[in-house]
């Protein structure tokens, strides 16, 4: 009710809104460029989401789309920074054509894809920050176009953000509208306005250690590539900063560090999909915090063990709330492990361009590097069109204890409830790392509360290992399995007295798209063993 009475107050407005004649600035966009999709757009062909559409020099928009997740990608105008490849004045004059087309189709609509909160700030975000490209050599009327076009959805924005999805969505919705209040003329009120939204919302959702609530590992980076440039646009132009946005930013980097393999990707939790190591260290050149990771996330509920060469992360957490929780995964107790450059034990992590089928797969506990009862997930989605996919029954504790041994070991135990309602039992999980990074201890025990006996029934539980596709496996016998990286560095891992398999999986995150894989699998029956051990050992 609330949007329905925003936007019809936005339609009986929109012909009397004063419309600026200029742009001020074109804040930086530090996301990286490829030529190729330069070229390919330059030539008719638009290569987005993985698909290529073909407009045989027509209109995009007057073509059925290959995918939802195209449509996504090619509403919110990112593919722009590619243009800056080719500053010629075909390419802008194509990217100009591009833009054209949009305002002539969906410039005077709300509704439809193009006009989802997150869209719309993603496209303002890259017309402000290409206007350059896209304004290269135009003339007058296409220039008040576009910038009638940009006020009608930077006004219609405002109208909608507080009532944007939370987390990741809400939160670039205010940097987008901060970002027009100082790239476009604005009154003094209106820039002040914007940077107190944006502040509240840096308050709300960065966490005291620097955790988006999001839980997702890959929330900072991508805030932080439109943070960067907001502030230093600010400053640029002599603005105040508003008076969250500096500490916020310096808050979140040490998180992000937590998350970062030393291959330079980011752990695969709750979302998180593939990351280009350009664009993550375009944002980590301006940390300016320095110092080692920390050894946990208190409030984003991570624990991390290091030695030597040896990176262990765990996930130790459950959803903020129940809006959060649309794109949480059922990884409670998952752990990723990387040792030099190598990713070795991953998540299968988020799909880039695949539809919603594999990203509801790709949150399912079988897909972590954690143990499975029963095949059933610790944690069940809602399937309503009305709710949306969120957390409906599972996990609701996790009890964590932290330890370190006189010898240099360094212990996290914890435990969850996901499938006590169910099954009866708690999923406890101990990880132990030696003092030289070469022996990773583990046990996994799936016991009643105190006090209760174990419930009758063949419960069989799945402990799964999802190994990076760059890893060969090979068996060594029926309780160990041989894992080598390219460069040579070998592990070998082993359950004695359990059988160990080799099975197929499937990673979700692979940069070029989903892609077949390897996982390590021990079986085993509560009513005959319900605890396990296993050793992950350098050789």
């Amino acid at each position: 009710m609330l949007r329905r009475t925003a936007l019809a107050r936005l339609r009986l407005t929109r012909h009397t809104a004063r419309v600026p004649e200029r742009l001020i600035v074109a804040p930086t966009d530090l996301r990286s460029i490829d030529p190729f999709v330069a070229a390919e757009i330059i030539n008719g062909r638009i290569p987005l989401a993985g698909r290529v559409l073909e407009t045989n020099g027509g209109s995009p928009f007057s073509l059925e789309l290959p995918s939802q997740m195209f449509a996504t990608r090619l509403h919110s105008f990112g593919w722009l920074r590619h243009m800056r490849a080719d500053k010629t004045d075909q390419a802008c004059g194509q990217a100009r054509a591009i833009v054209n087309e949009w305002i002539g189709v969906h410039g005077r609509r709300t509704s439809g894809i193009a006009w989802e909160a997150d869209i719309v700030a993603q496209r303002i975000i890259a017309w402000l920050s290409h206007s350059p490209v896209v304004l290269q050599g135009t003339d007058s009327g296409f220039y008040r176009r576009f910038m009638r076009s940009l006020t009608h959805q930077v006004r219609y924005l405002r109208h909608v953000a507080a009532t944007a999805p939370d987390g990741e969505v809400r939160f670039r919705v205010r940097i987008a509208l901060a970002m027009a209040s100082v790239a476009m003329p604005a009154r003094a009120s209106t820039i002040r306005r914007a940077g107190h939204a944006l502040d509240k919302e840096i308050d709300r959702q960065i966490q005291p250690d620097g955790s988006h609530i999001s839980r997702n590992p890959r929330a900072a980076l991508e805030l932080l590539l439109d943070l960067l440039p907001l502030r230093q646009t600010y400053v640029n132009l002599g603005h105040d900063v508003p008076k969250r946005l500096i500490a916020g930013i310096d808050r979140m980097y040490p998180a992000l560090r937590f998350f970062r393999h030393q291959d330079g990707d980011l752990a695969l939790f709750n979302g998180a999909t593939s990351t280009l190591a350009n664009e993550l260290m375009s944002v980590l050149r301006y940390d300016e915090t320095a110092g080692q990771p920390f050894k946990a996330l208190p409030q984003g509920r991570y624990q991390r063990l290091s030695a030597a060469q040896t990176l262990i992360i765990v996930d130790t957490g459950l959803p903020v709330s129940n809006d959060l929780s649309r794109t949480a995964h059922a990884g409670c107790l998952s752990f990723e492990m990387s040792s030099g450059k190598h990713r070795i034990v991953i998540n299968a992590g988020s799909p880039k361009f695949a539809g919603n089928r594999y990203v509801q797969m790709a949150r399912a506990t079988a897909a972590h590097s954690t143990v499975t009862l029963n095949d059933t997930s610790s944690m069940s989605f809602s399937r309503s069109d009305l709710l949306g996919p969120v957390v409906v029954s599972g996990i609701r504790n996790v009890d964590v204890q932290r330890m370190e041994t006189d010898d240099g070991r360094d212990c996290v135990k914890a435990s969850h409830d996901g499938y006590l309602q169910a099954f009866g039992v708690h999923h406890e999980r101990e990880l132990t790392l030696n003092a030289a990074g070469t022996i990773l201890t583990g046990r996994d025990r799936l016991h009643p509360p105190e006090g209760k006996n174990m419930q009758a029934g063949d419960n069989r539980a799945s402990a799964r290992f999802h190994i990076h596709p760059s890893i060969s496996m090979k068996q060594s016998d029926a309780d160990s399995v041989t894992l080598k990286a390219p460069d040579g560095e070998t592990w070998v891992f082993s359950s004695p007295g359990n059988e160990v398999l080799l099975a197929e999986d499937v990673f979700f995150a692979d940069a070029s798209g989903v892609r077949s894989s390897e996982q390590i699998e021990v079986v085993f029956s509560l009513s005959e063993k319900p605890e396990i051990r296993w050793f992950l050992s350098r050789r």
